[in-house]
């Protein structure tokens, strides 16, 4: 039931905008989604199962976004230098943190009250846990790595710690926060 999932998680994403995750009832999240309640509980078993899931698919959008970004997406752009590509990553992961309360908490691991906060701990017999703040920057900067490694100049400095560096000062932005632009401009300053 892919589209129920999905319909289901937009549901409950959209619930949390509208008030804190103690209050959003499984009732309200099936009727938004236009499935039964049992089928909300067939889907994800819990309100904590179907917190974990709609956290998870946050910070795996996150990830999507930090790759577009680094791709240089299509057009113009693609033929972006490679710290360009990087400063382009970092704001996305500042403008994704402050429109996004469950990234900001992944990225961060503060969660407030709003938030579903159950899903810090890994149950027993869960497959896999939500990854922790260090983790979540570490698969960023991995796959900042990857991704361009081929486009990275010689003599630059070392890609893994660029993309460590600017990964961590992304972060920065996020805990103390400043406008988005301003992280590109530093990028492109610590990266000159």
């Amino acid at each position: 039931m892919p589209a129920a999932r999905e319909s289901l998680l937009d549901a409950a994403f959209a619930a949390l905008e509208r008030g804190p995750w103690p209050r959003v009832k499984m009732s309200e999240v099936a009727a938004a989604a236009g499935v039964s309640r049992q089928t909300l509980y067939n889907e994800f078993g819990s309100k904590d199962g179907l917190a974990r899931a709609l956290v998870r698919r946050e910070a795996d959008a996150y990830l999507c976004g930090v790759e577009r970004a680094l791709s240089g997406g299509s057009g113009p752009a693609a033929l972006a230098a490679p710290g360009e590509r990087l400063a382009a990553a970092a704001v996305w992961t500042v403008r994704s943190a402050s429109e996004n309360p469950l990234v900001r908490a992944v990225l961060t691991g503060r969660w407030n009250e709003r938030l579903p906060t159950s899903v810090r701990t890994t149950p027993p017999g869960e497959p896999e846990p939500l990854p922790a703040p260090g983790e979540l920057i570490g698969e960023a900067r991995d796959r900042a790595v990857r991704l361009l490694e081929g486009d990275w100049p010689p003599g630059a400095v070392e890609l893994p710690l660029a993309c460590e560096a600017v990964a961590r000062l992304a972060l920065s932005y996020v805990v103390a926060p400043a406008p988005a632009a301003d992280v590109a401009r530093m990028v492109r300053t610590v990266l000159a």
